[in-house]
């Protein structure tokens, strides 16, 4: 008969995930071990693998829960009662604050992701992408024509490119600083966006039907976000 689970079990879990994306962000996942993880904890490491079968799973476990937190986020404003020009903000604004509370796993996500299995990997790709999706809709609903053109991704990238990789040069303020926050680039990074955004020429994204020339096949990026 399996052990029952204490009160504060998935507390610990959650507390185990946070110290082990910290650590894999600082040194990278393969430069770091189940000891490091466990002193990070302050457990044995007995009693970590009480919590977690191995160190792969936790990677797993930190990237999945990662992708699945965003795509809460998401079906949370999609949720709501707005137009589309107030979803997409709203999506950016919530997104530039989620990922300030998240950048040890959001660094995981995009740089070790590689590391897990075919079907662990599979899963948090199948997230990412319906993440993507779903802002790339919101997208075409504020500019229709944008979808017939095949643009509405690549601006979806284009946005996310802004917003992924803010963790490498934007830190925390120091007491004192007079450093920007997450919580101060939100709303920048969606004027930017929604200001270029009437700019884009709705023409075709693609000259695949007039250009004869072979496309070279480029490597493809693990995550998405």
């Amino acid at each position: 008969m399996a052990r029952p689970r204490s009160a504060g079990y998935d507390d610990q879990r959650d507390a185990i995930l946070a110290h082990a994306a910290a650590l894999f962000a600082q040194q990278g996942y393969t430069a770091s071990s189940m000891n490091q993880v466990a002193a990070a904890c302050g457990l044995s490491k007995a009693a970590l693998y009480h919590y977690v079968r191995d160190k792969h799973a936790l990677l797993a476990l930190v990237a999945e829960g990662h992708v699945k937190r965003l795509e809460a986020v998401v079906q949370d404003v999609l949720a709501q009662p707005l137009a589309p020009d107030a979803r997409l903000r709203e999506l950016i604004l919530r997104f530039v604050r989620e990922y300030a509370s998240a950048q040890n796993e959001h660094r995981v996500l995009t740089e070790d992701v590689k590391f897990l299995g075919d079907e662990e990997r599979a899963r948090v790709l199948a997230i990412e992408r319906r993440v993507v999706d779903a802002f790339a809709r919101t997208v075409a609903e504020v500019r229709p024509e944008l979808q017939q053109a095949e643009l509405h991704k690549p601006l979806t990238m284009l946005l996310f490119g802004m917003i992924n990789w803010m963790f490498t040069w934007l830190k925390p303020a120091e007491v004192g600083s007079p450093r920007l926050t997450h919580e101060q680039m939100a709303p920048i990074v969606a004027e930017l966006f929604f200001g270029g955004l009437p700019a884009v020429a709705a023409t075709a994204a693609s000259r695949r039907d007039n250009d004869p020339a072979p496309r070279q096949k480029t490597a493809r990026k693990e995550t998405a976000l």
